[in-house]
C-alpha cells in the first residue's frame, strides 16, 4: 500500500508540473503575439501616417515654361535679307549658321530662317513638301496640322507637330517637343520662324508673343 501510494504520489506531481510547462509556455506565446501585433499596429500608424498627403502644396512650373516676366529684343539679321524684324528672349544663347539663327534657353529654342521664294507658301505646298521633309529631319515625328492664322504682319502659314529633341549631350535625356513653325511671305522673301518647346510646357503667351512681334521693313 505504501508503495502504491508513493507511486500515485509520483504520477500526480509529474502531471503538476506538465501543467506548469504548458501554461508558462502559453503565455510566452501569448506575450510575443501581443507584441508582434502591437509592432504591426505600430506600423500600420506610421504607414497610414507617411502616406498622408501634405496640404501645404508648392508651385512649380512644368519643365520649359518660359517666365511671365522673360523680357524680349528686337531682332534683325546682320547679314543676308535683313528685311524683317522680330522680338525674341532677352538673354538666350544665340547661333548663327549660314542664313539660320537660333535662340536657345533651357529647353526651348527659337528658330529663324530667311529663304528666297518664288511663291507664297500655302496649305498644300506646306503639307506636300515641309511635312515629309521634316519626317526626315525630325525623330519621332506626328501630328502635322497645317492652317492660315492672321499675324500682325498678315497671314501667315503655321505647321503644328511633335517630335523629339536630340539627347542632352551630359544626361543623354530626350525631351518631346512640340513645334510651331510659322512662314510668313513678301515679295520673293519668305522667313520661317520656328518655336519649340517641351509638349507639357505652358508657352502659349510667349510663343504668341512672338510671332506677333513679327514684321517686315
Amino acid at each position: 500500500m505504501t508503495y502504491l501510494r508513493k507511486s500515485a504520489a509520483v504520477v500526480a506531481g509529474l502531471v503538476l508540473a506538465s501543467a506548469v510547462t504548458t501554461g508558462c509556455s502559453g503565455a510566452a506565446s501569448g506575450s510575443g503575439s501581443g507584441s508582434g501585433s502591437s509592432a504591426a499596429s505600430s506600423t500600420r500608424k506610421t504607414s497610414s501616417t507617411a502616406s498622408t498627403p501634405n496640404t501645404a502644396s508648392t508651385e512649380t512650373n512644368p519643365p520649359g515654361d518660359i517666365p511671365d516676366n522673360q523680357a524680349y529684343v528686337a531682332f534683325q539679321p546682320s547679314s543676308g535679307f535683313a528685311g524683317f524684324t522680330v522680338k525674341v528672349p532677352e538673354g538666350w544663347a544665340r547661333t548663327t549658321k549660314g542664313s539660320t539663327t537660333v535662340f536657345t534657353d533651357k529647353l526651348n529654342r527659337v528658330q529663324i530662317s530667311p529663304v528666297a521664294a518664288p511663291a507664297a507658301p500655302t496649305v498644300g505646298s506646306v503639307t506636300n513638301t515641309v511635312v515629309p521633309q521634316l519626317r526626315t529631319q525630325v525623330p519621332k515625328f506626328g501630328n502635322p496640322q497645317v492652317t492660315v492664322v492672321k499675324r500682325k504682319a498678315g497671314t501667315a502659314v503655321l505647321l503644328t507637330y511633335r517630335g523629339d529633341s536630340a539627347p542632352d549631350p551630359v544626361t543623354g535625356k530626350v525631351v518631346r517637343d512640340s513645334f510651331e513653325r510659322y512662314a510668313f511671305y513678301r515679295q520673293g522673301h519668305e522667313v520661317h520662324l520656328t518655336l519649340s518647346g517641351p509638349v507639357n510646357a505652358d508657352n502659349v503667351d510667349p510663343w504668341r508673343i512672338v510671332s506677333d512681334s513679327f514684321g517686315w521693313r
